[in-house]
């Protein structure tokens, strides 16, 4: 049960300062609160950070310990993890215990559940998956259902519904990707099974690799594999109950070429030898790193199609951002900082109920952050042109 609401501060506590803080992003957080607090490894890097991003003085700085930050939160600040996944349940107990808000852009594990049933009995917002993916993923899932439902109502269908992310170099080298961080993390999450919906059935890919498969869009060839666990996701985008998903699937997007350029990682991975992994890791790394010179690109697309129970098809729509970073701002810091930046400032403005929230929980939420986002240069495009009866055997 939720306690009355505690009210926000006027302190955002920043934590980590990698590669998903974009100025843009940043920047809007400054713009919006009366104090931000940036916490980096050390002093020194902190400001480096803020002039790197144009944002020299916009942030007080401070050296990352956990004496420091618990001593200086205080009740109703924001507390805000930029840092690896495994580090926000520590930051959220600090946050709880402090009496403070938090968000972070990463998926909602059980123990951020955990605590957030804590947080909401004290009057705390816990946001989560208000980054990229997740993050607009979940706005273009849920603005696709929406029209759905409104062009054909809540009666009996079939449904696909994939959802498809990839940070990937902008010109493509023989590798097919580009390290930016984290090499290991990159390799071990090939290890993860993932669980999805195809031709009507639950499926576990042991190596989500195993079933990768090519997919074109806007003309340019790419290759799909699912990731993690995609079945809850037809709850969470409200699919009503009288849809049966055909599809269901949820994954990562890469260049065309990867499966056959990555065949001596699958290979390893296979071993589960963690010194191996870490090794390989870290020679691809160096060999492939992303430099000064080098441009990301963001590609996310979301495609729903509504048939009838004999198979005709009745709805279709699909949302594609394509953004490549420049010299000012990578796209995957843009694509990530931004949206965050708009869960704080909902949080600032007292918008979001206590307890455990996600980027955009309904339609209607989901068109205001996408009016948003597109304000603030991430705007994609949406397609509801349906096929012609005679070509469509999807």
């Amino acid at each position: 049960m939720s306690a009355d609401r505690t009210p926000a501060g006027s302190t955002v506590h920043w934590i980590g300062t990698g590669l998903s803080t974009g100025r843009t992003g940043l920047r809007l957080v400054c713009d919006r609160a009366a104090r931000v607090v940036l916490w980096d490894r050390t002093a020194d890097r902190g400001e480096m950070r803020l002039a790197a991003l144009g944002l020299a003085g916009r942030a007080e700085v401070r050296a990352l310990d956990r004496g420091a930050l618990e001593a200086e939160v205080k009740a109703g600040d924001v507390v805000v993890s930029m840092l690896p996944a495994t580090e926000h349940p520590e930051l959220l107990r600090l946050a709880v215990a402090r009496g403070a808000h938090f968000a972070c852009t990463s998926y909602t594990s059980e123990a951020l559940a955990a605590q957030a049933a804590e947080a909401a009995a004290a009057g705390l917002v816990v946001l989560t998956e208000s980054g990229l993916d997740p993050g607009i993923d979940h706005l273009m899932a849920h603005d696709l259902v929406a029209r759905a439902r409104r062009a054909v109502g809540d009666g009996a269908a079939e449904v696909a519904l994939t959802s498809y992310c990839g940070g990937i170099p902008a010109e493509p080298d023989e590798f097919c990707y580009r390290f930016s961080w984290a090499p290991y993390g990159v390799l071990a999450a090939l290890g993860s099974p993932a669980q999805y919906i195809e031709d009507g059935e639950a499926r576990t890919a042991r190596h989500p690799w195993e079933a990768a498969r090519p997919l074109v869009l806007a003309g340019e060839a790419f290759e799909v594999y699912p990731n993690r666990d995609s079945l809850p996701f037809a709850a969470q985008y409200g699919l009503p109950d009288a849809w049966r998903p055909t599809t269901l699937i949820r994954g990562t997007l890469r260049n065309a070429g990867w499966r056959a350029a990555w065949g001596e990682v699958f290979d390893t991975v296979l071993t589960g030898d963690e010194t191996r992994i870490r090794a390989l890791a870290k020679e691809l790394a160096d060999r492939y790193p992303t430099t000064e010179a080098d441009r990301d690109r963001v590609v996310l697309a979301v495609e729903l199609t509504v048939r009838d129970t004999s198979g005709g098809v009745r709805w279709r729509g699909s949302h594609l951002l394509d953004l490549t970073g420049d010299a000012a701002e990578s796209a995957m810091a843009r694509c990530v900082a931004v949206p965050l930046a708009l869960g704080v400032a909902r949080i600032l403005d007292g918008a979001l109920p206590p307890g455990l929230n996600r980027a955009a929980e309904d339609a209607g939420q989901a068109a205001a952050w996408l009016e948003f986002l597109a304000r603030h240069g991430i705007r994609g495009t949406f397609d509801d042109t349906l096929p012609d009866p005679s070509e469509d055997s999807s």
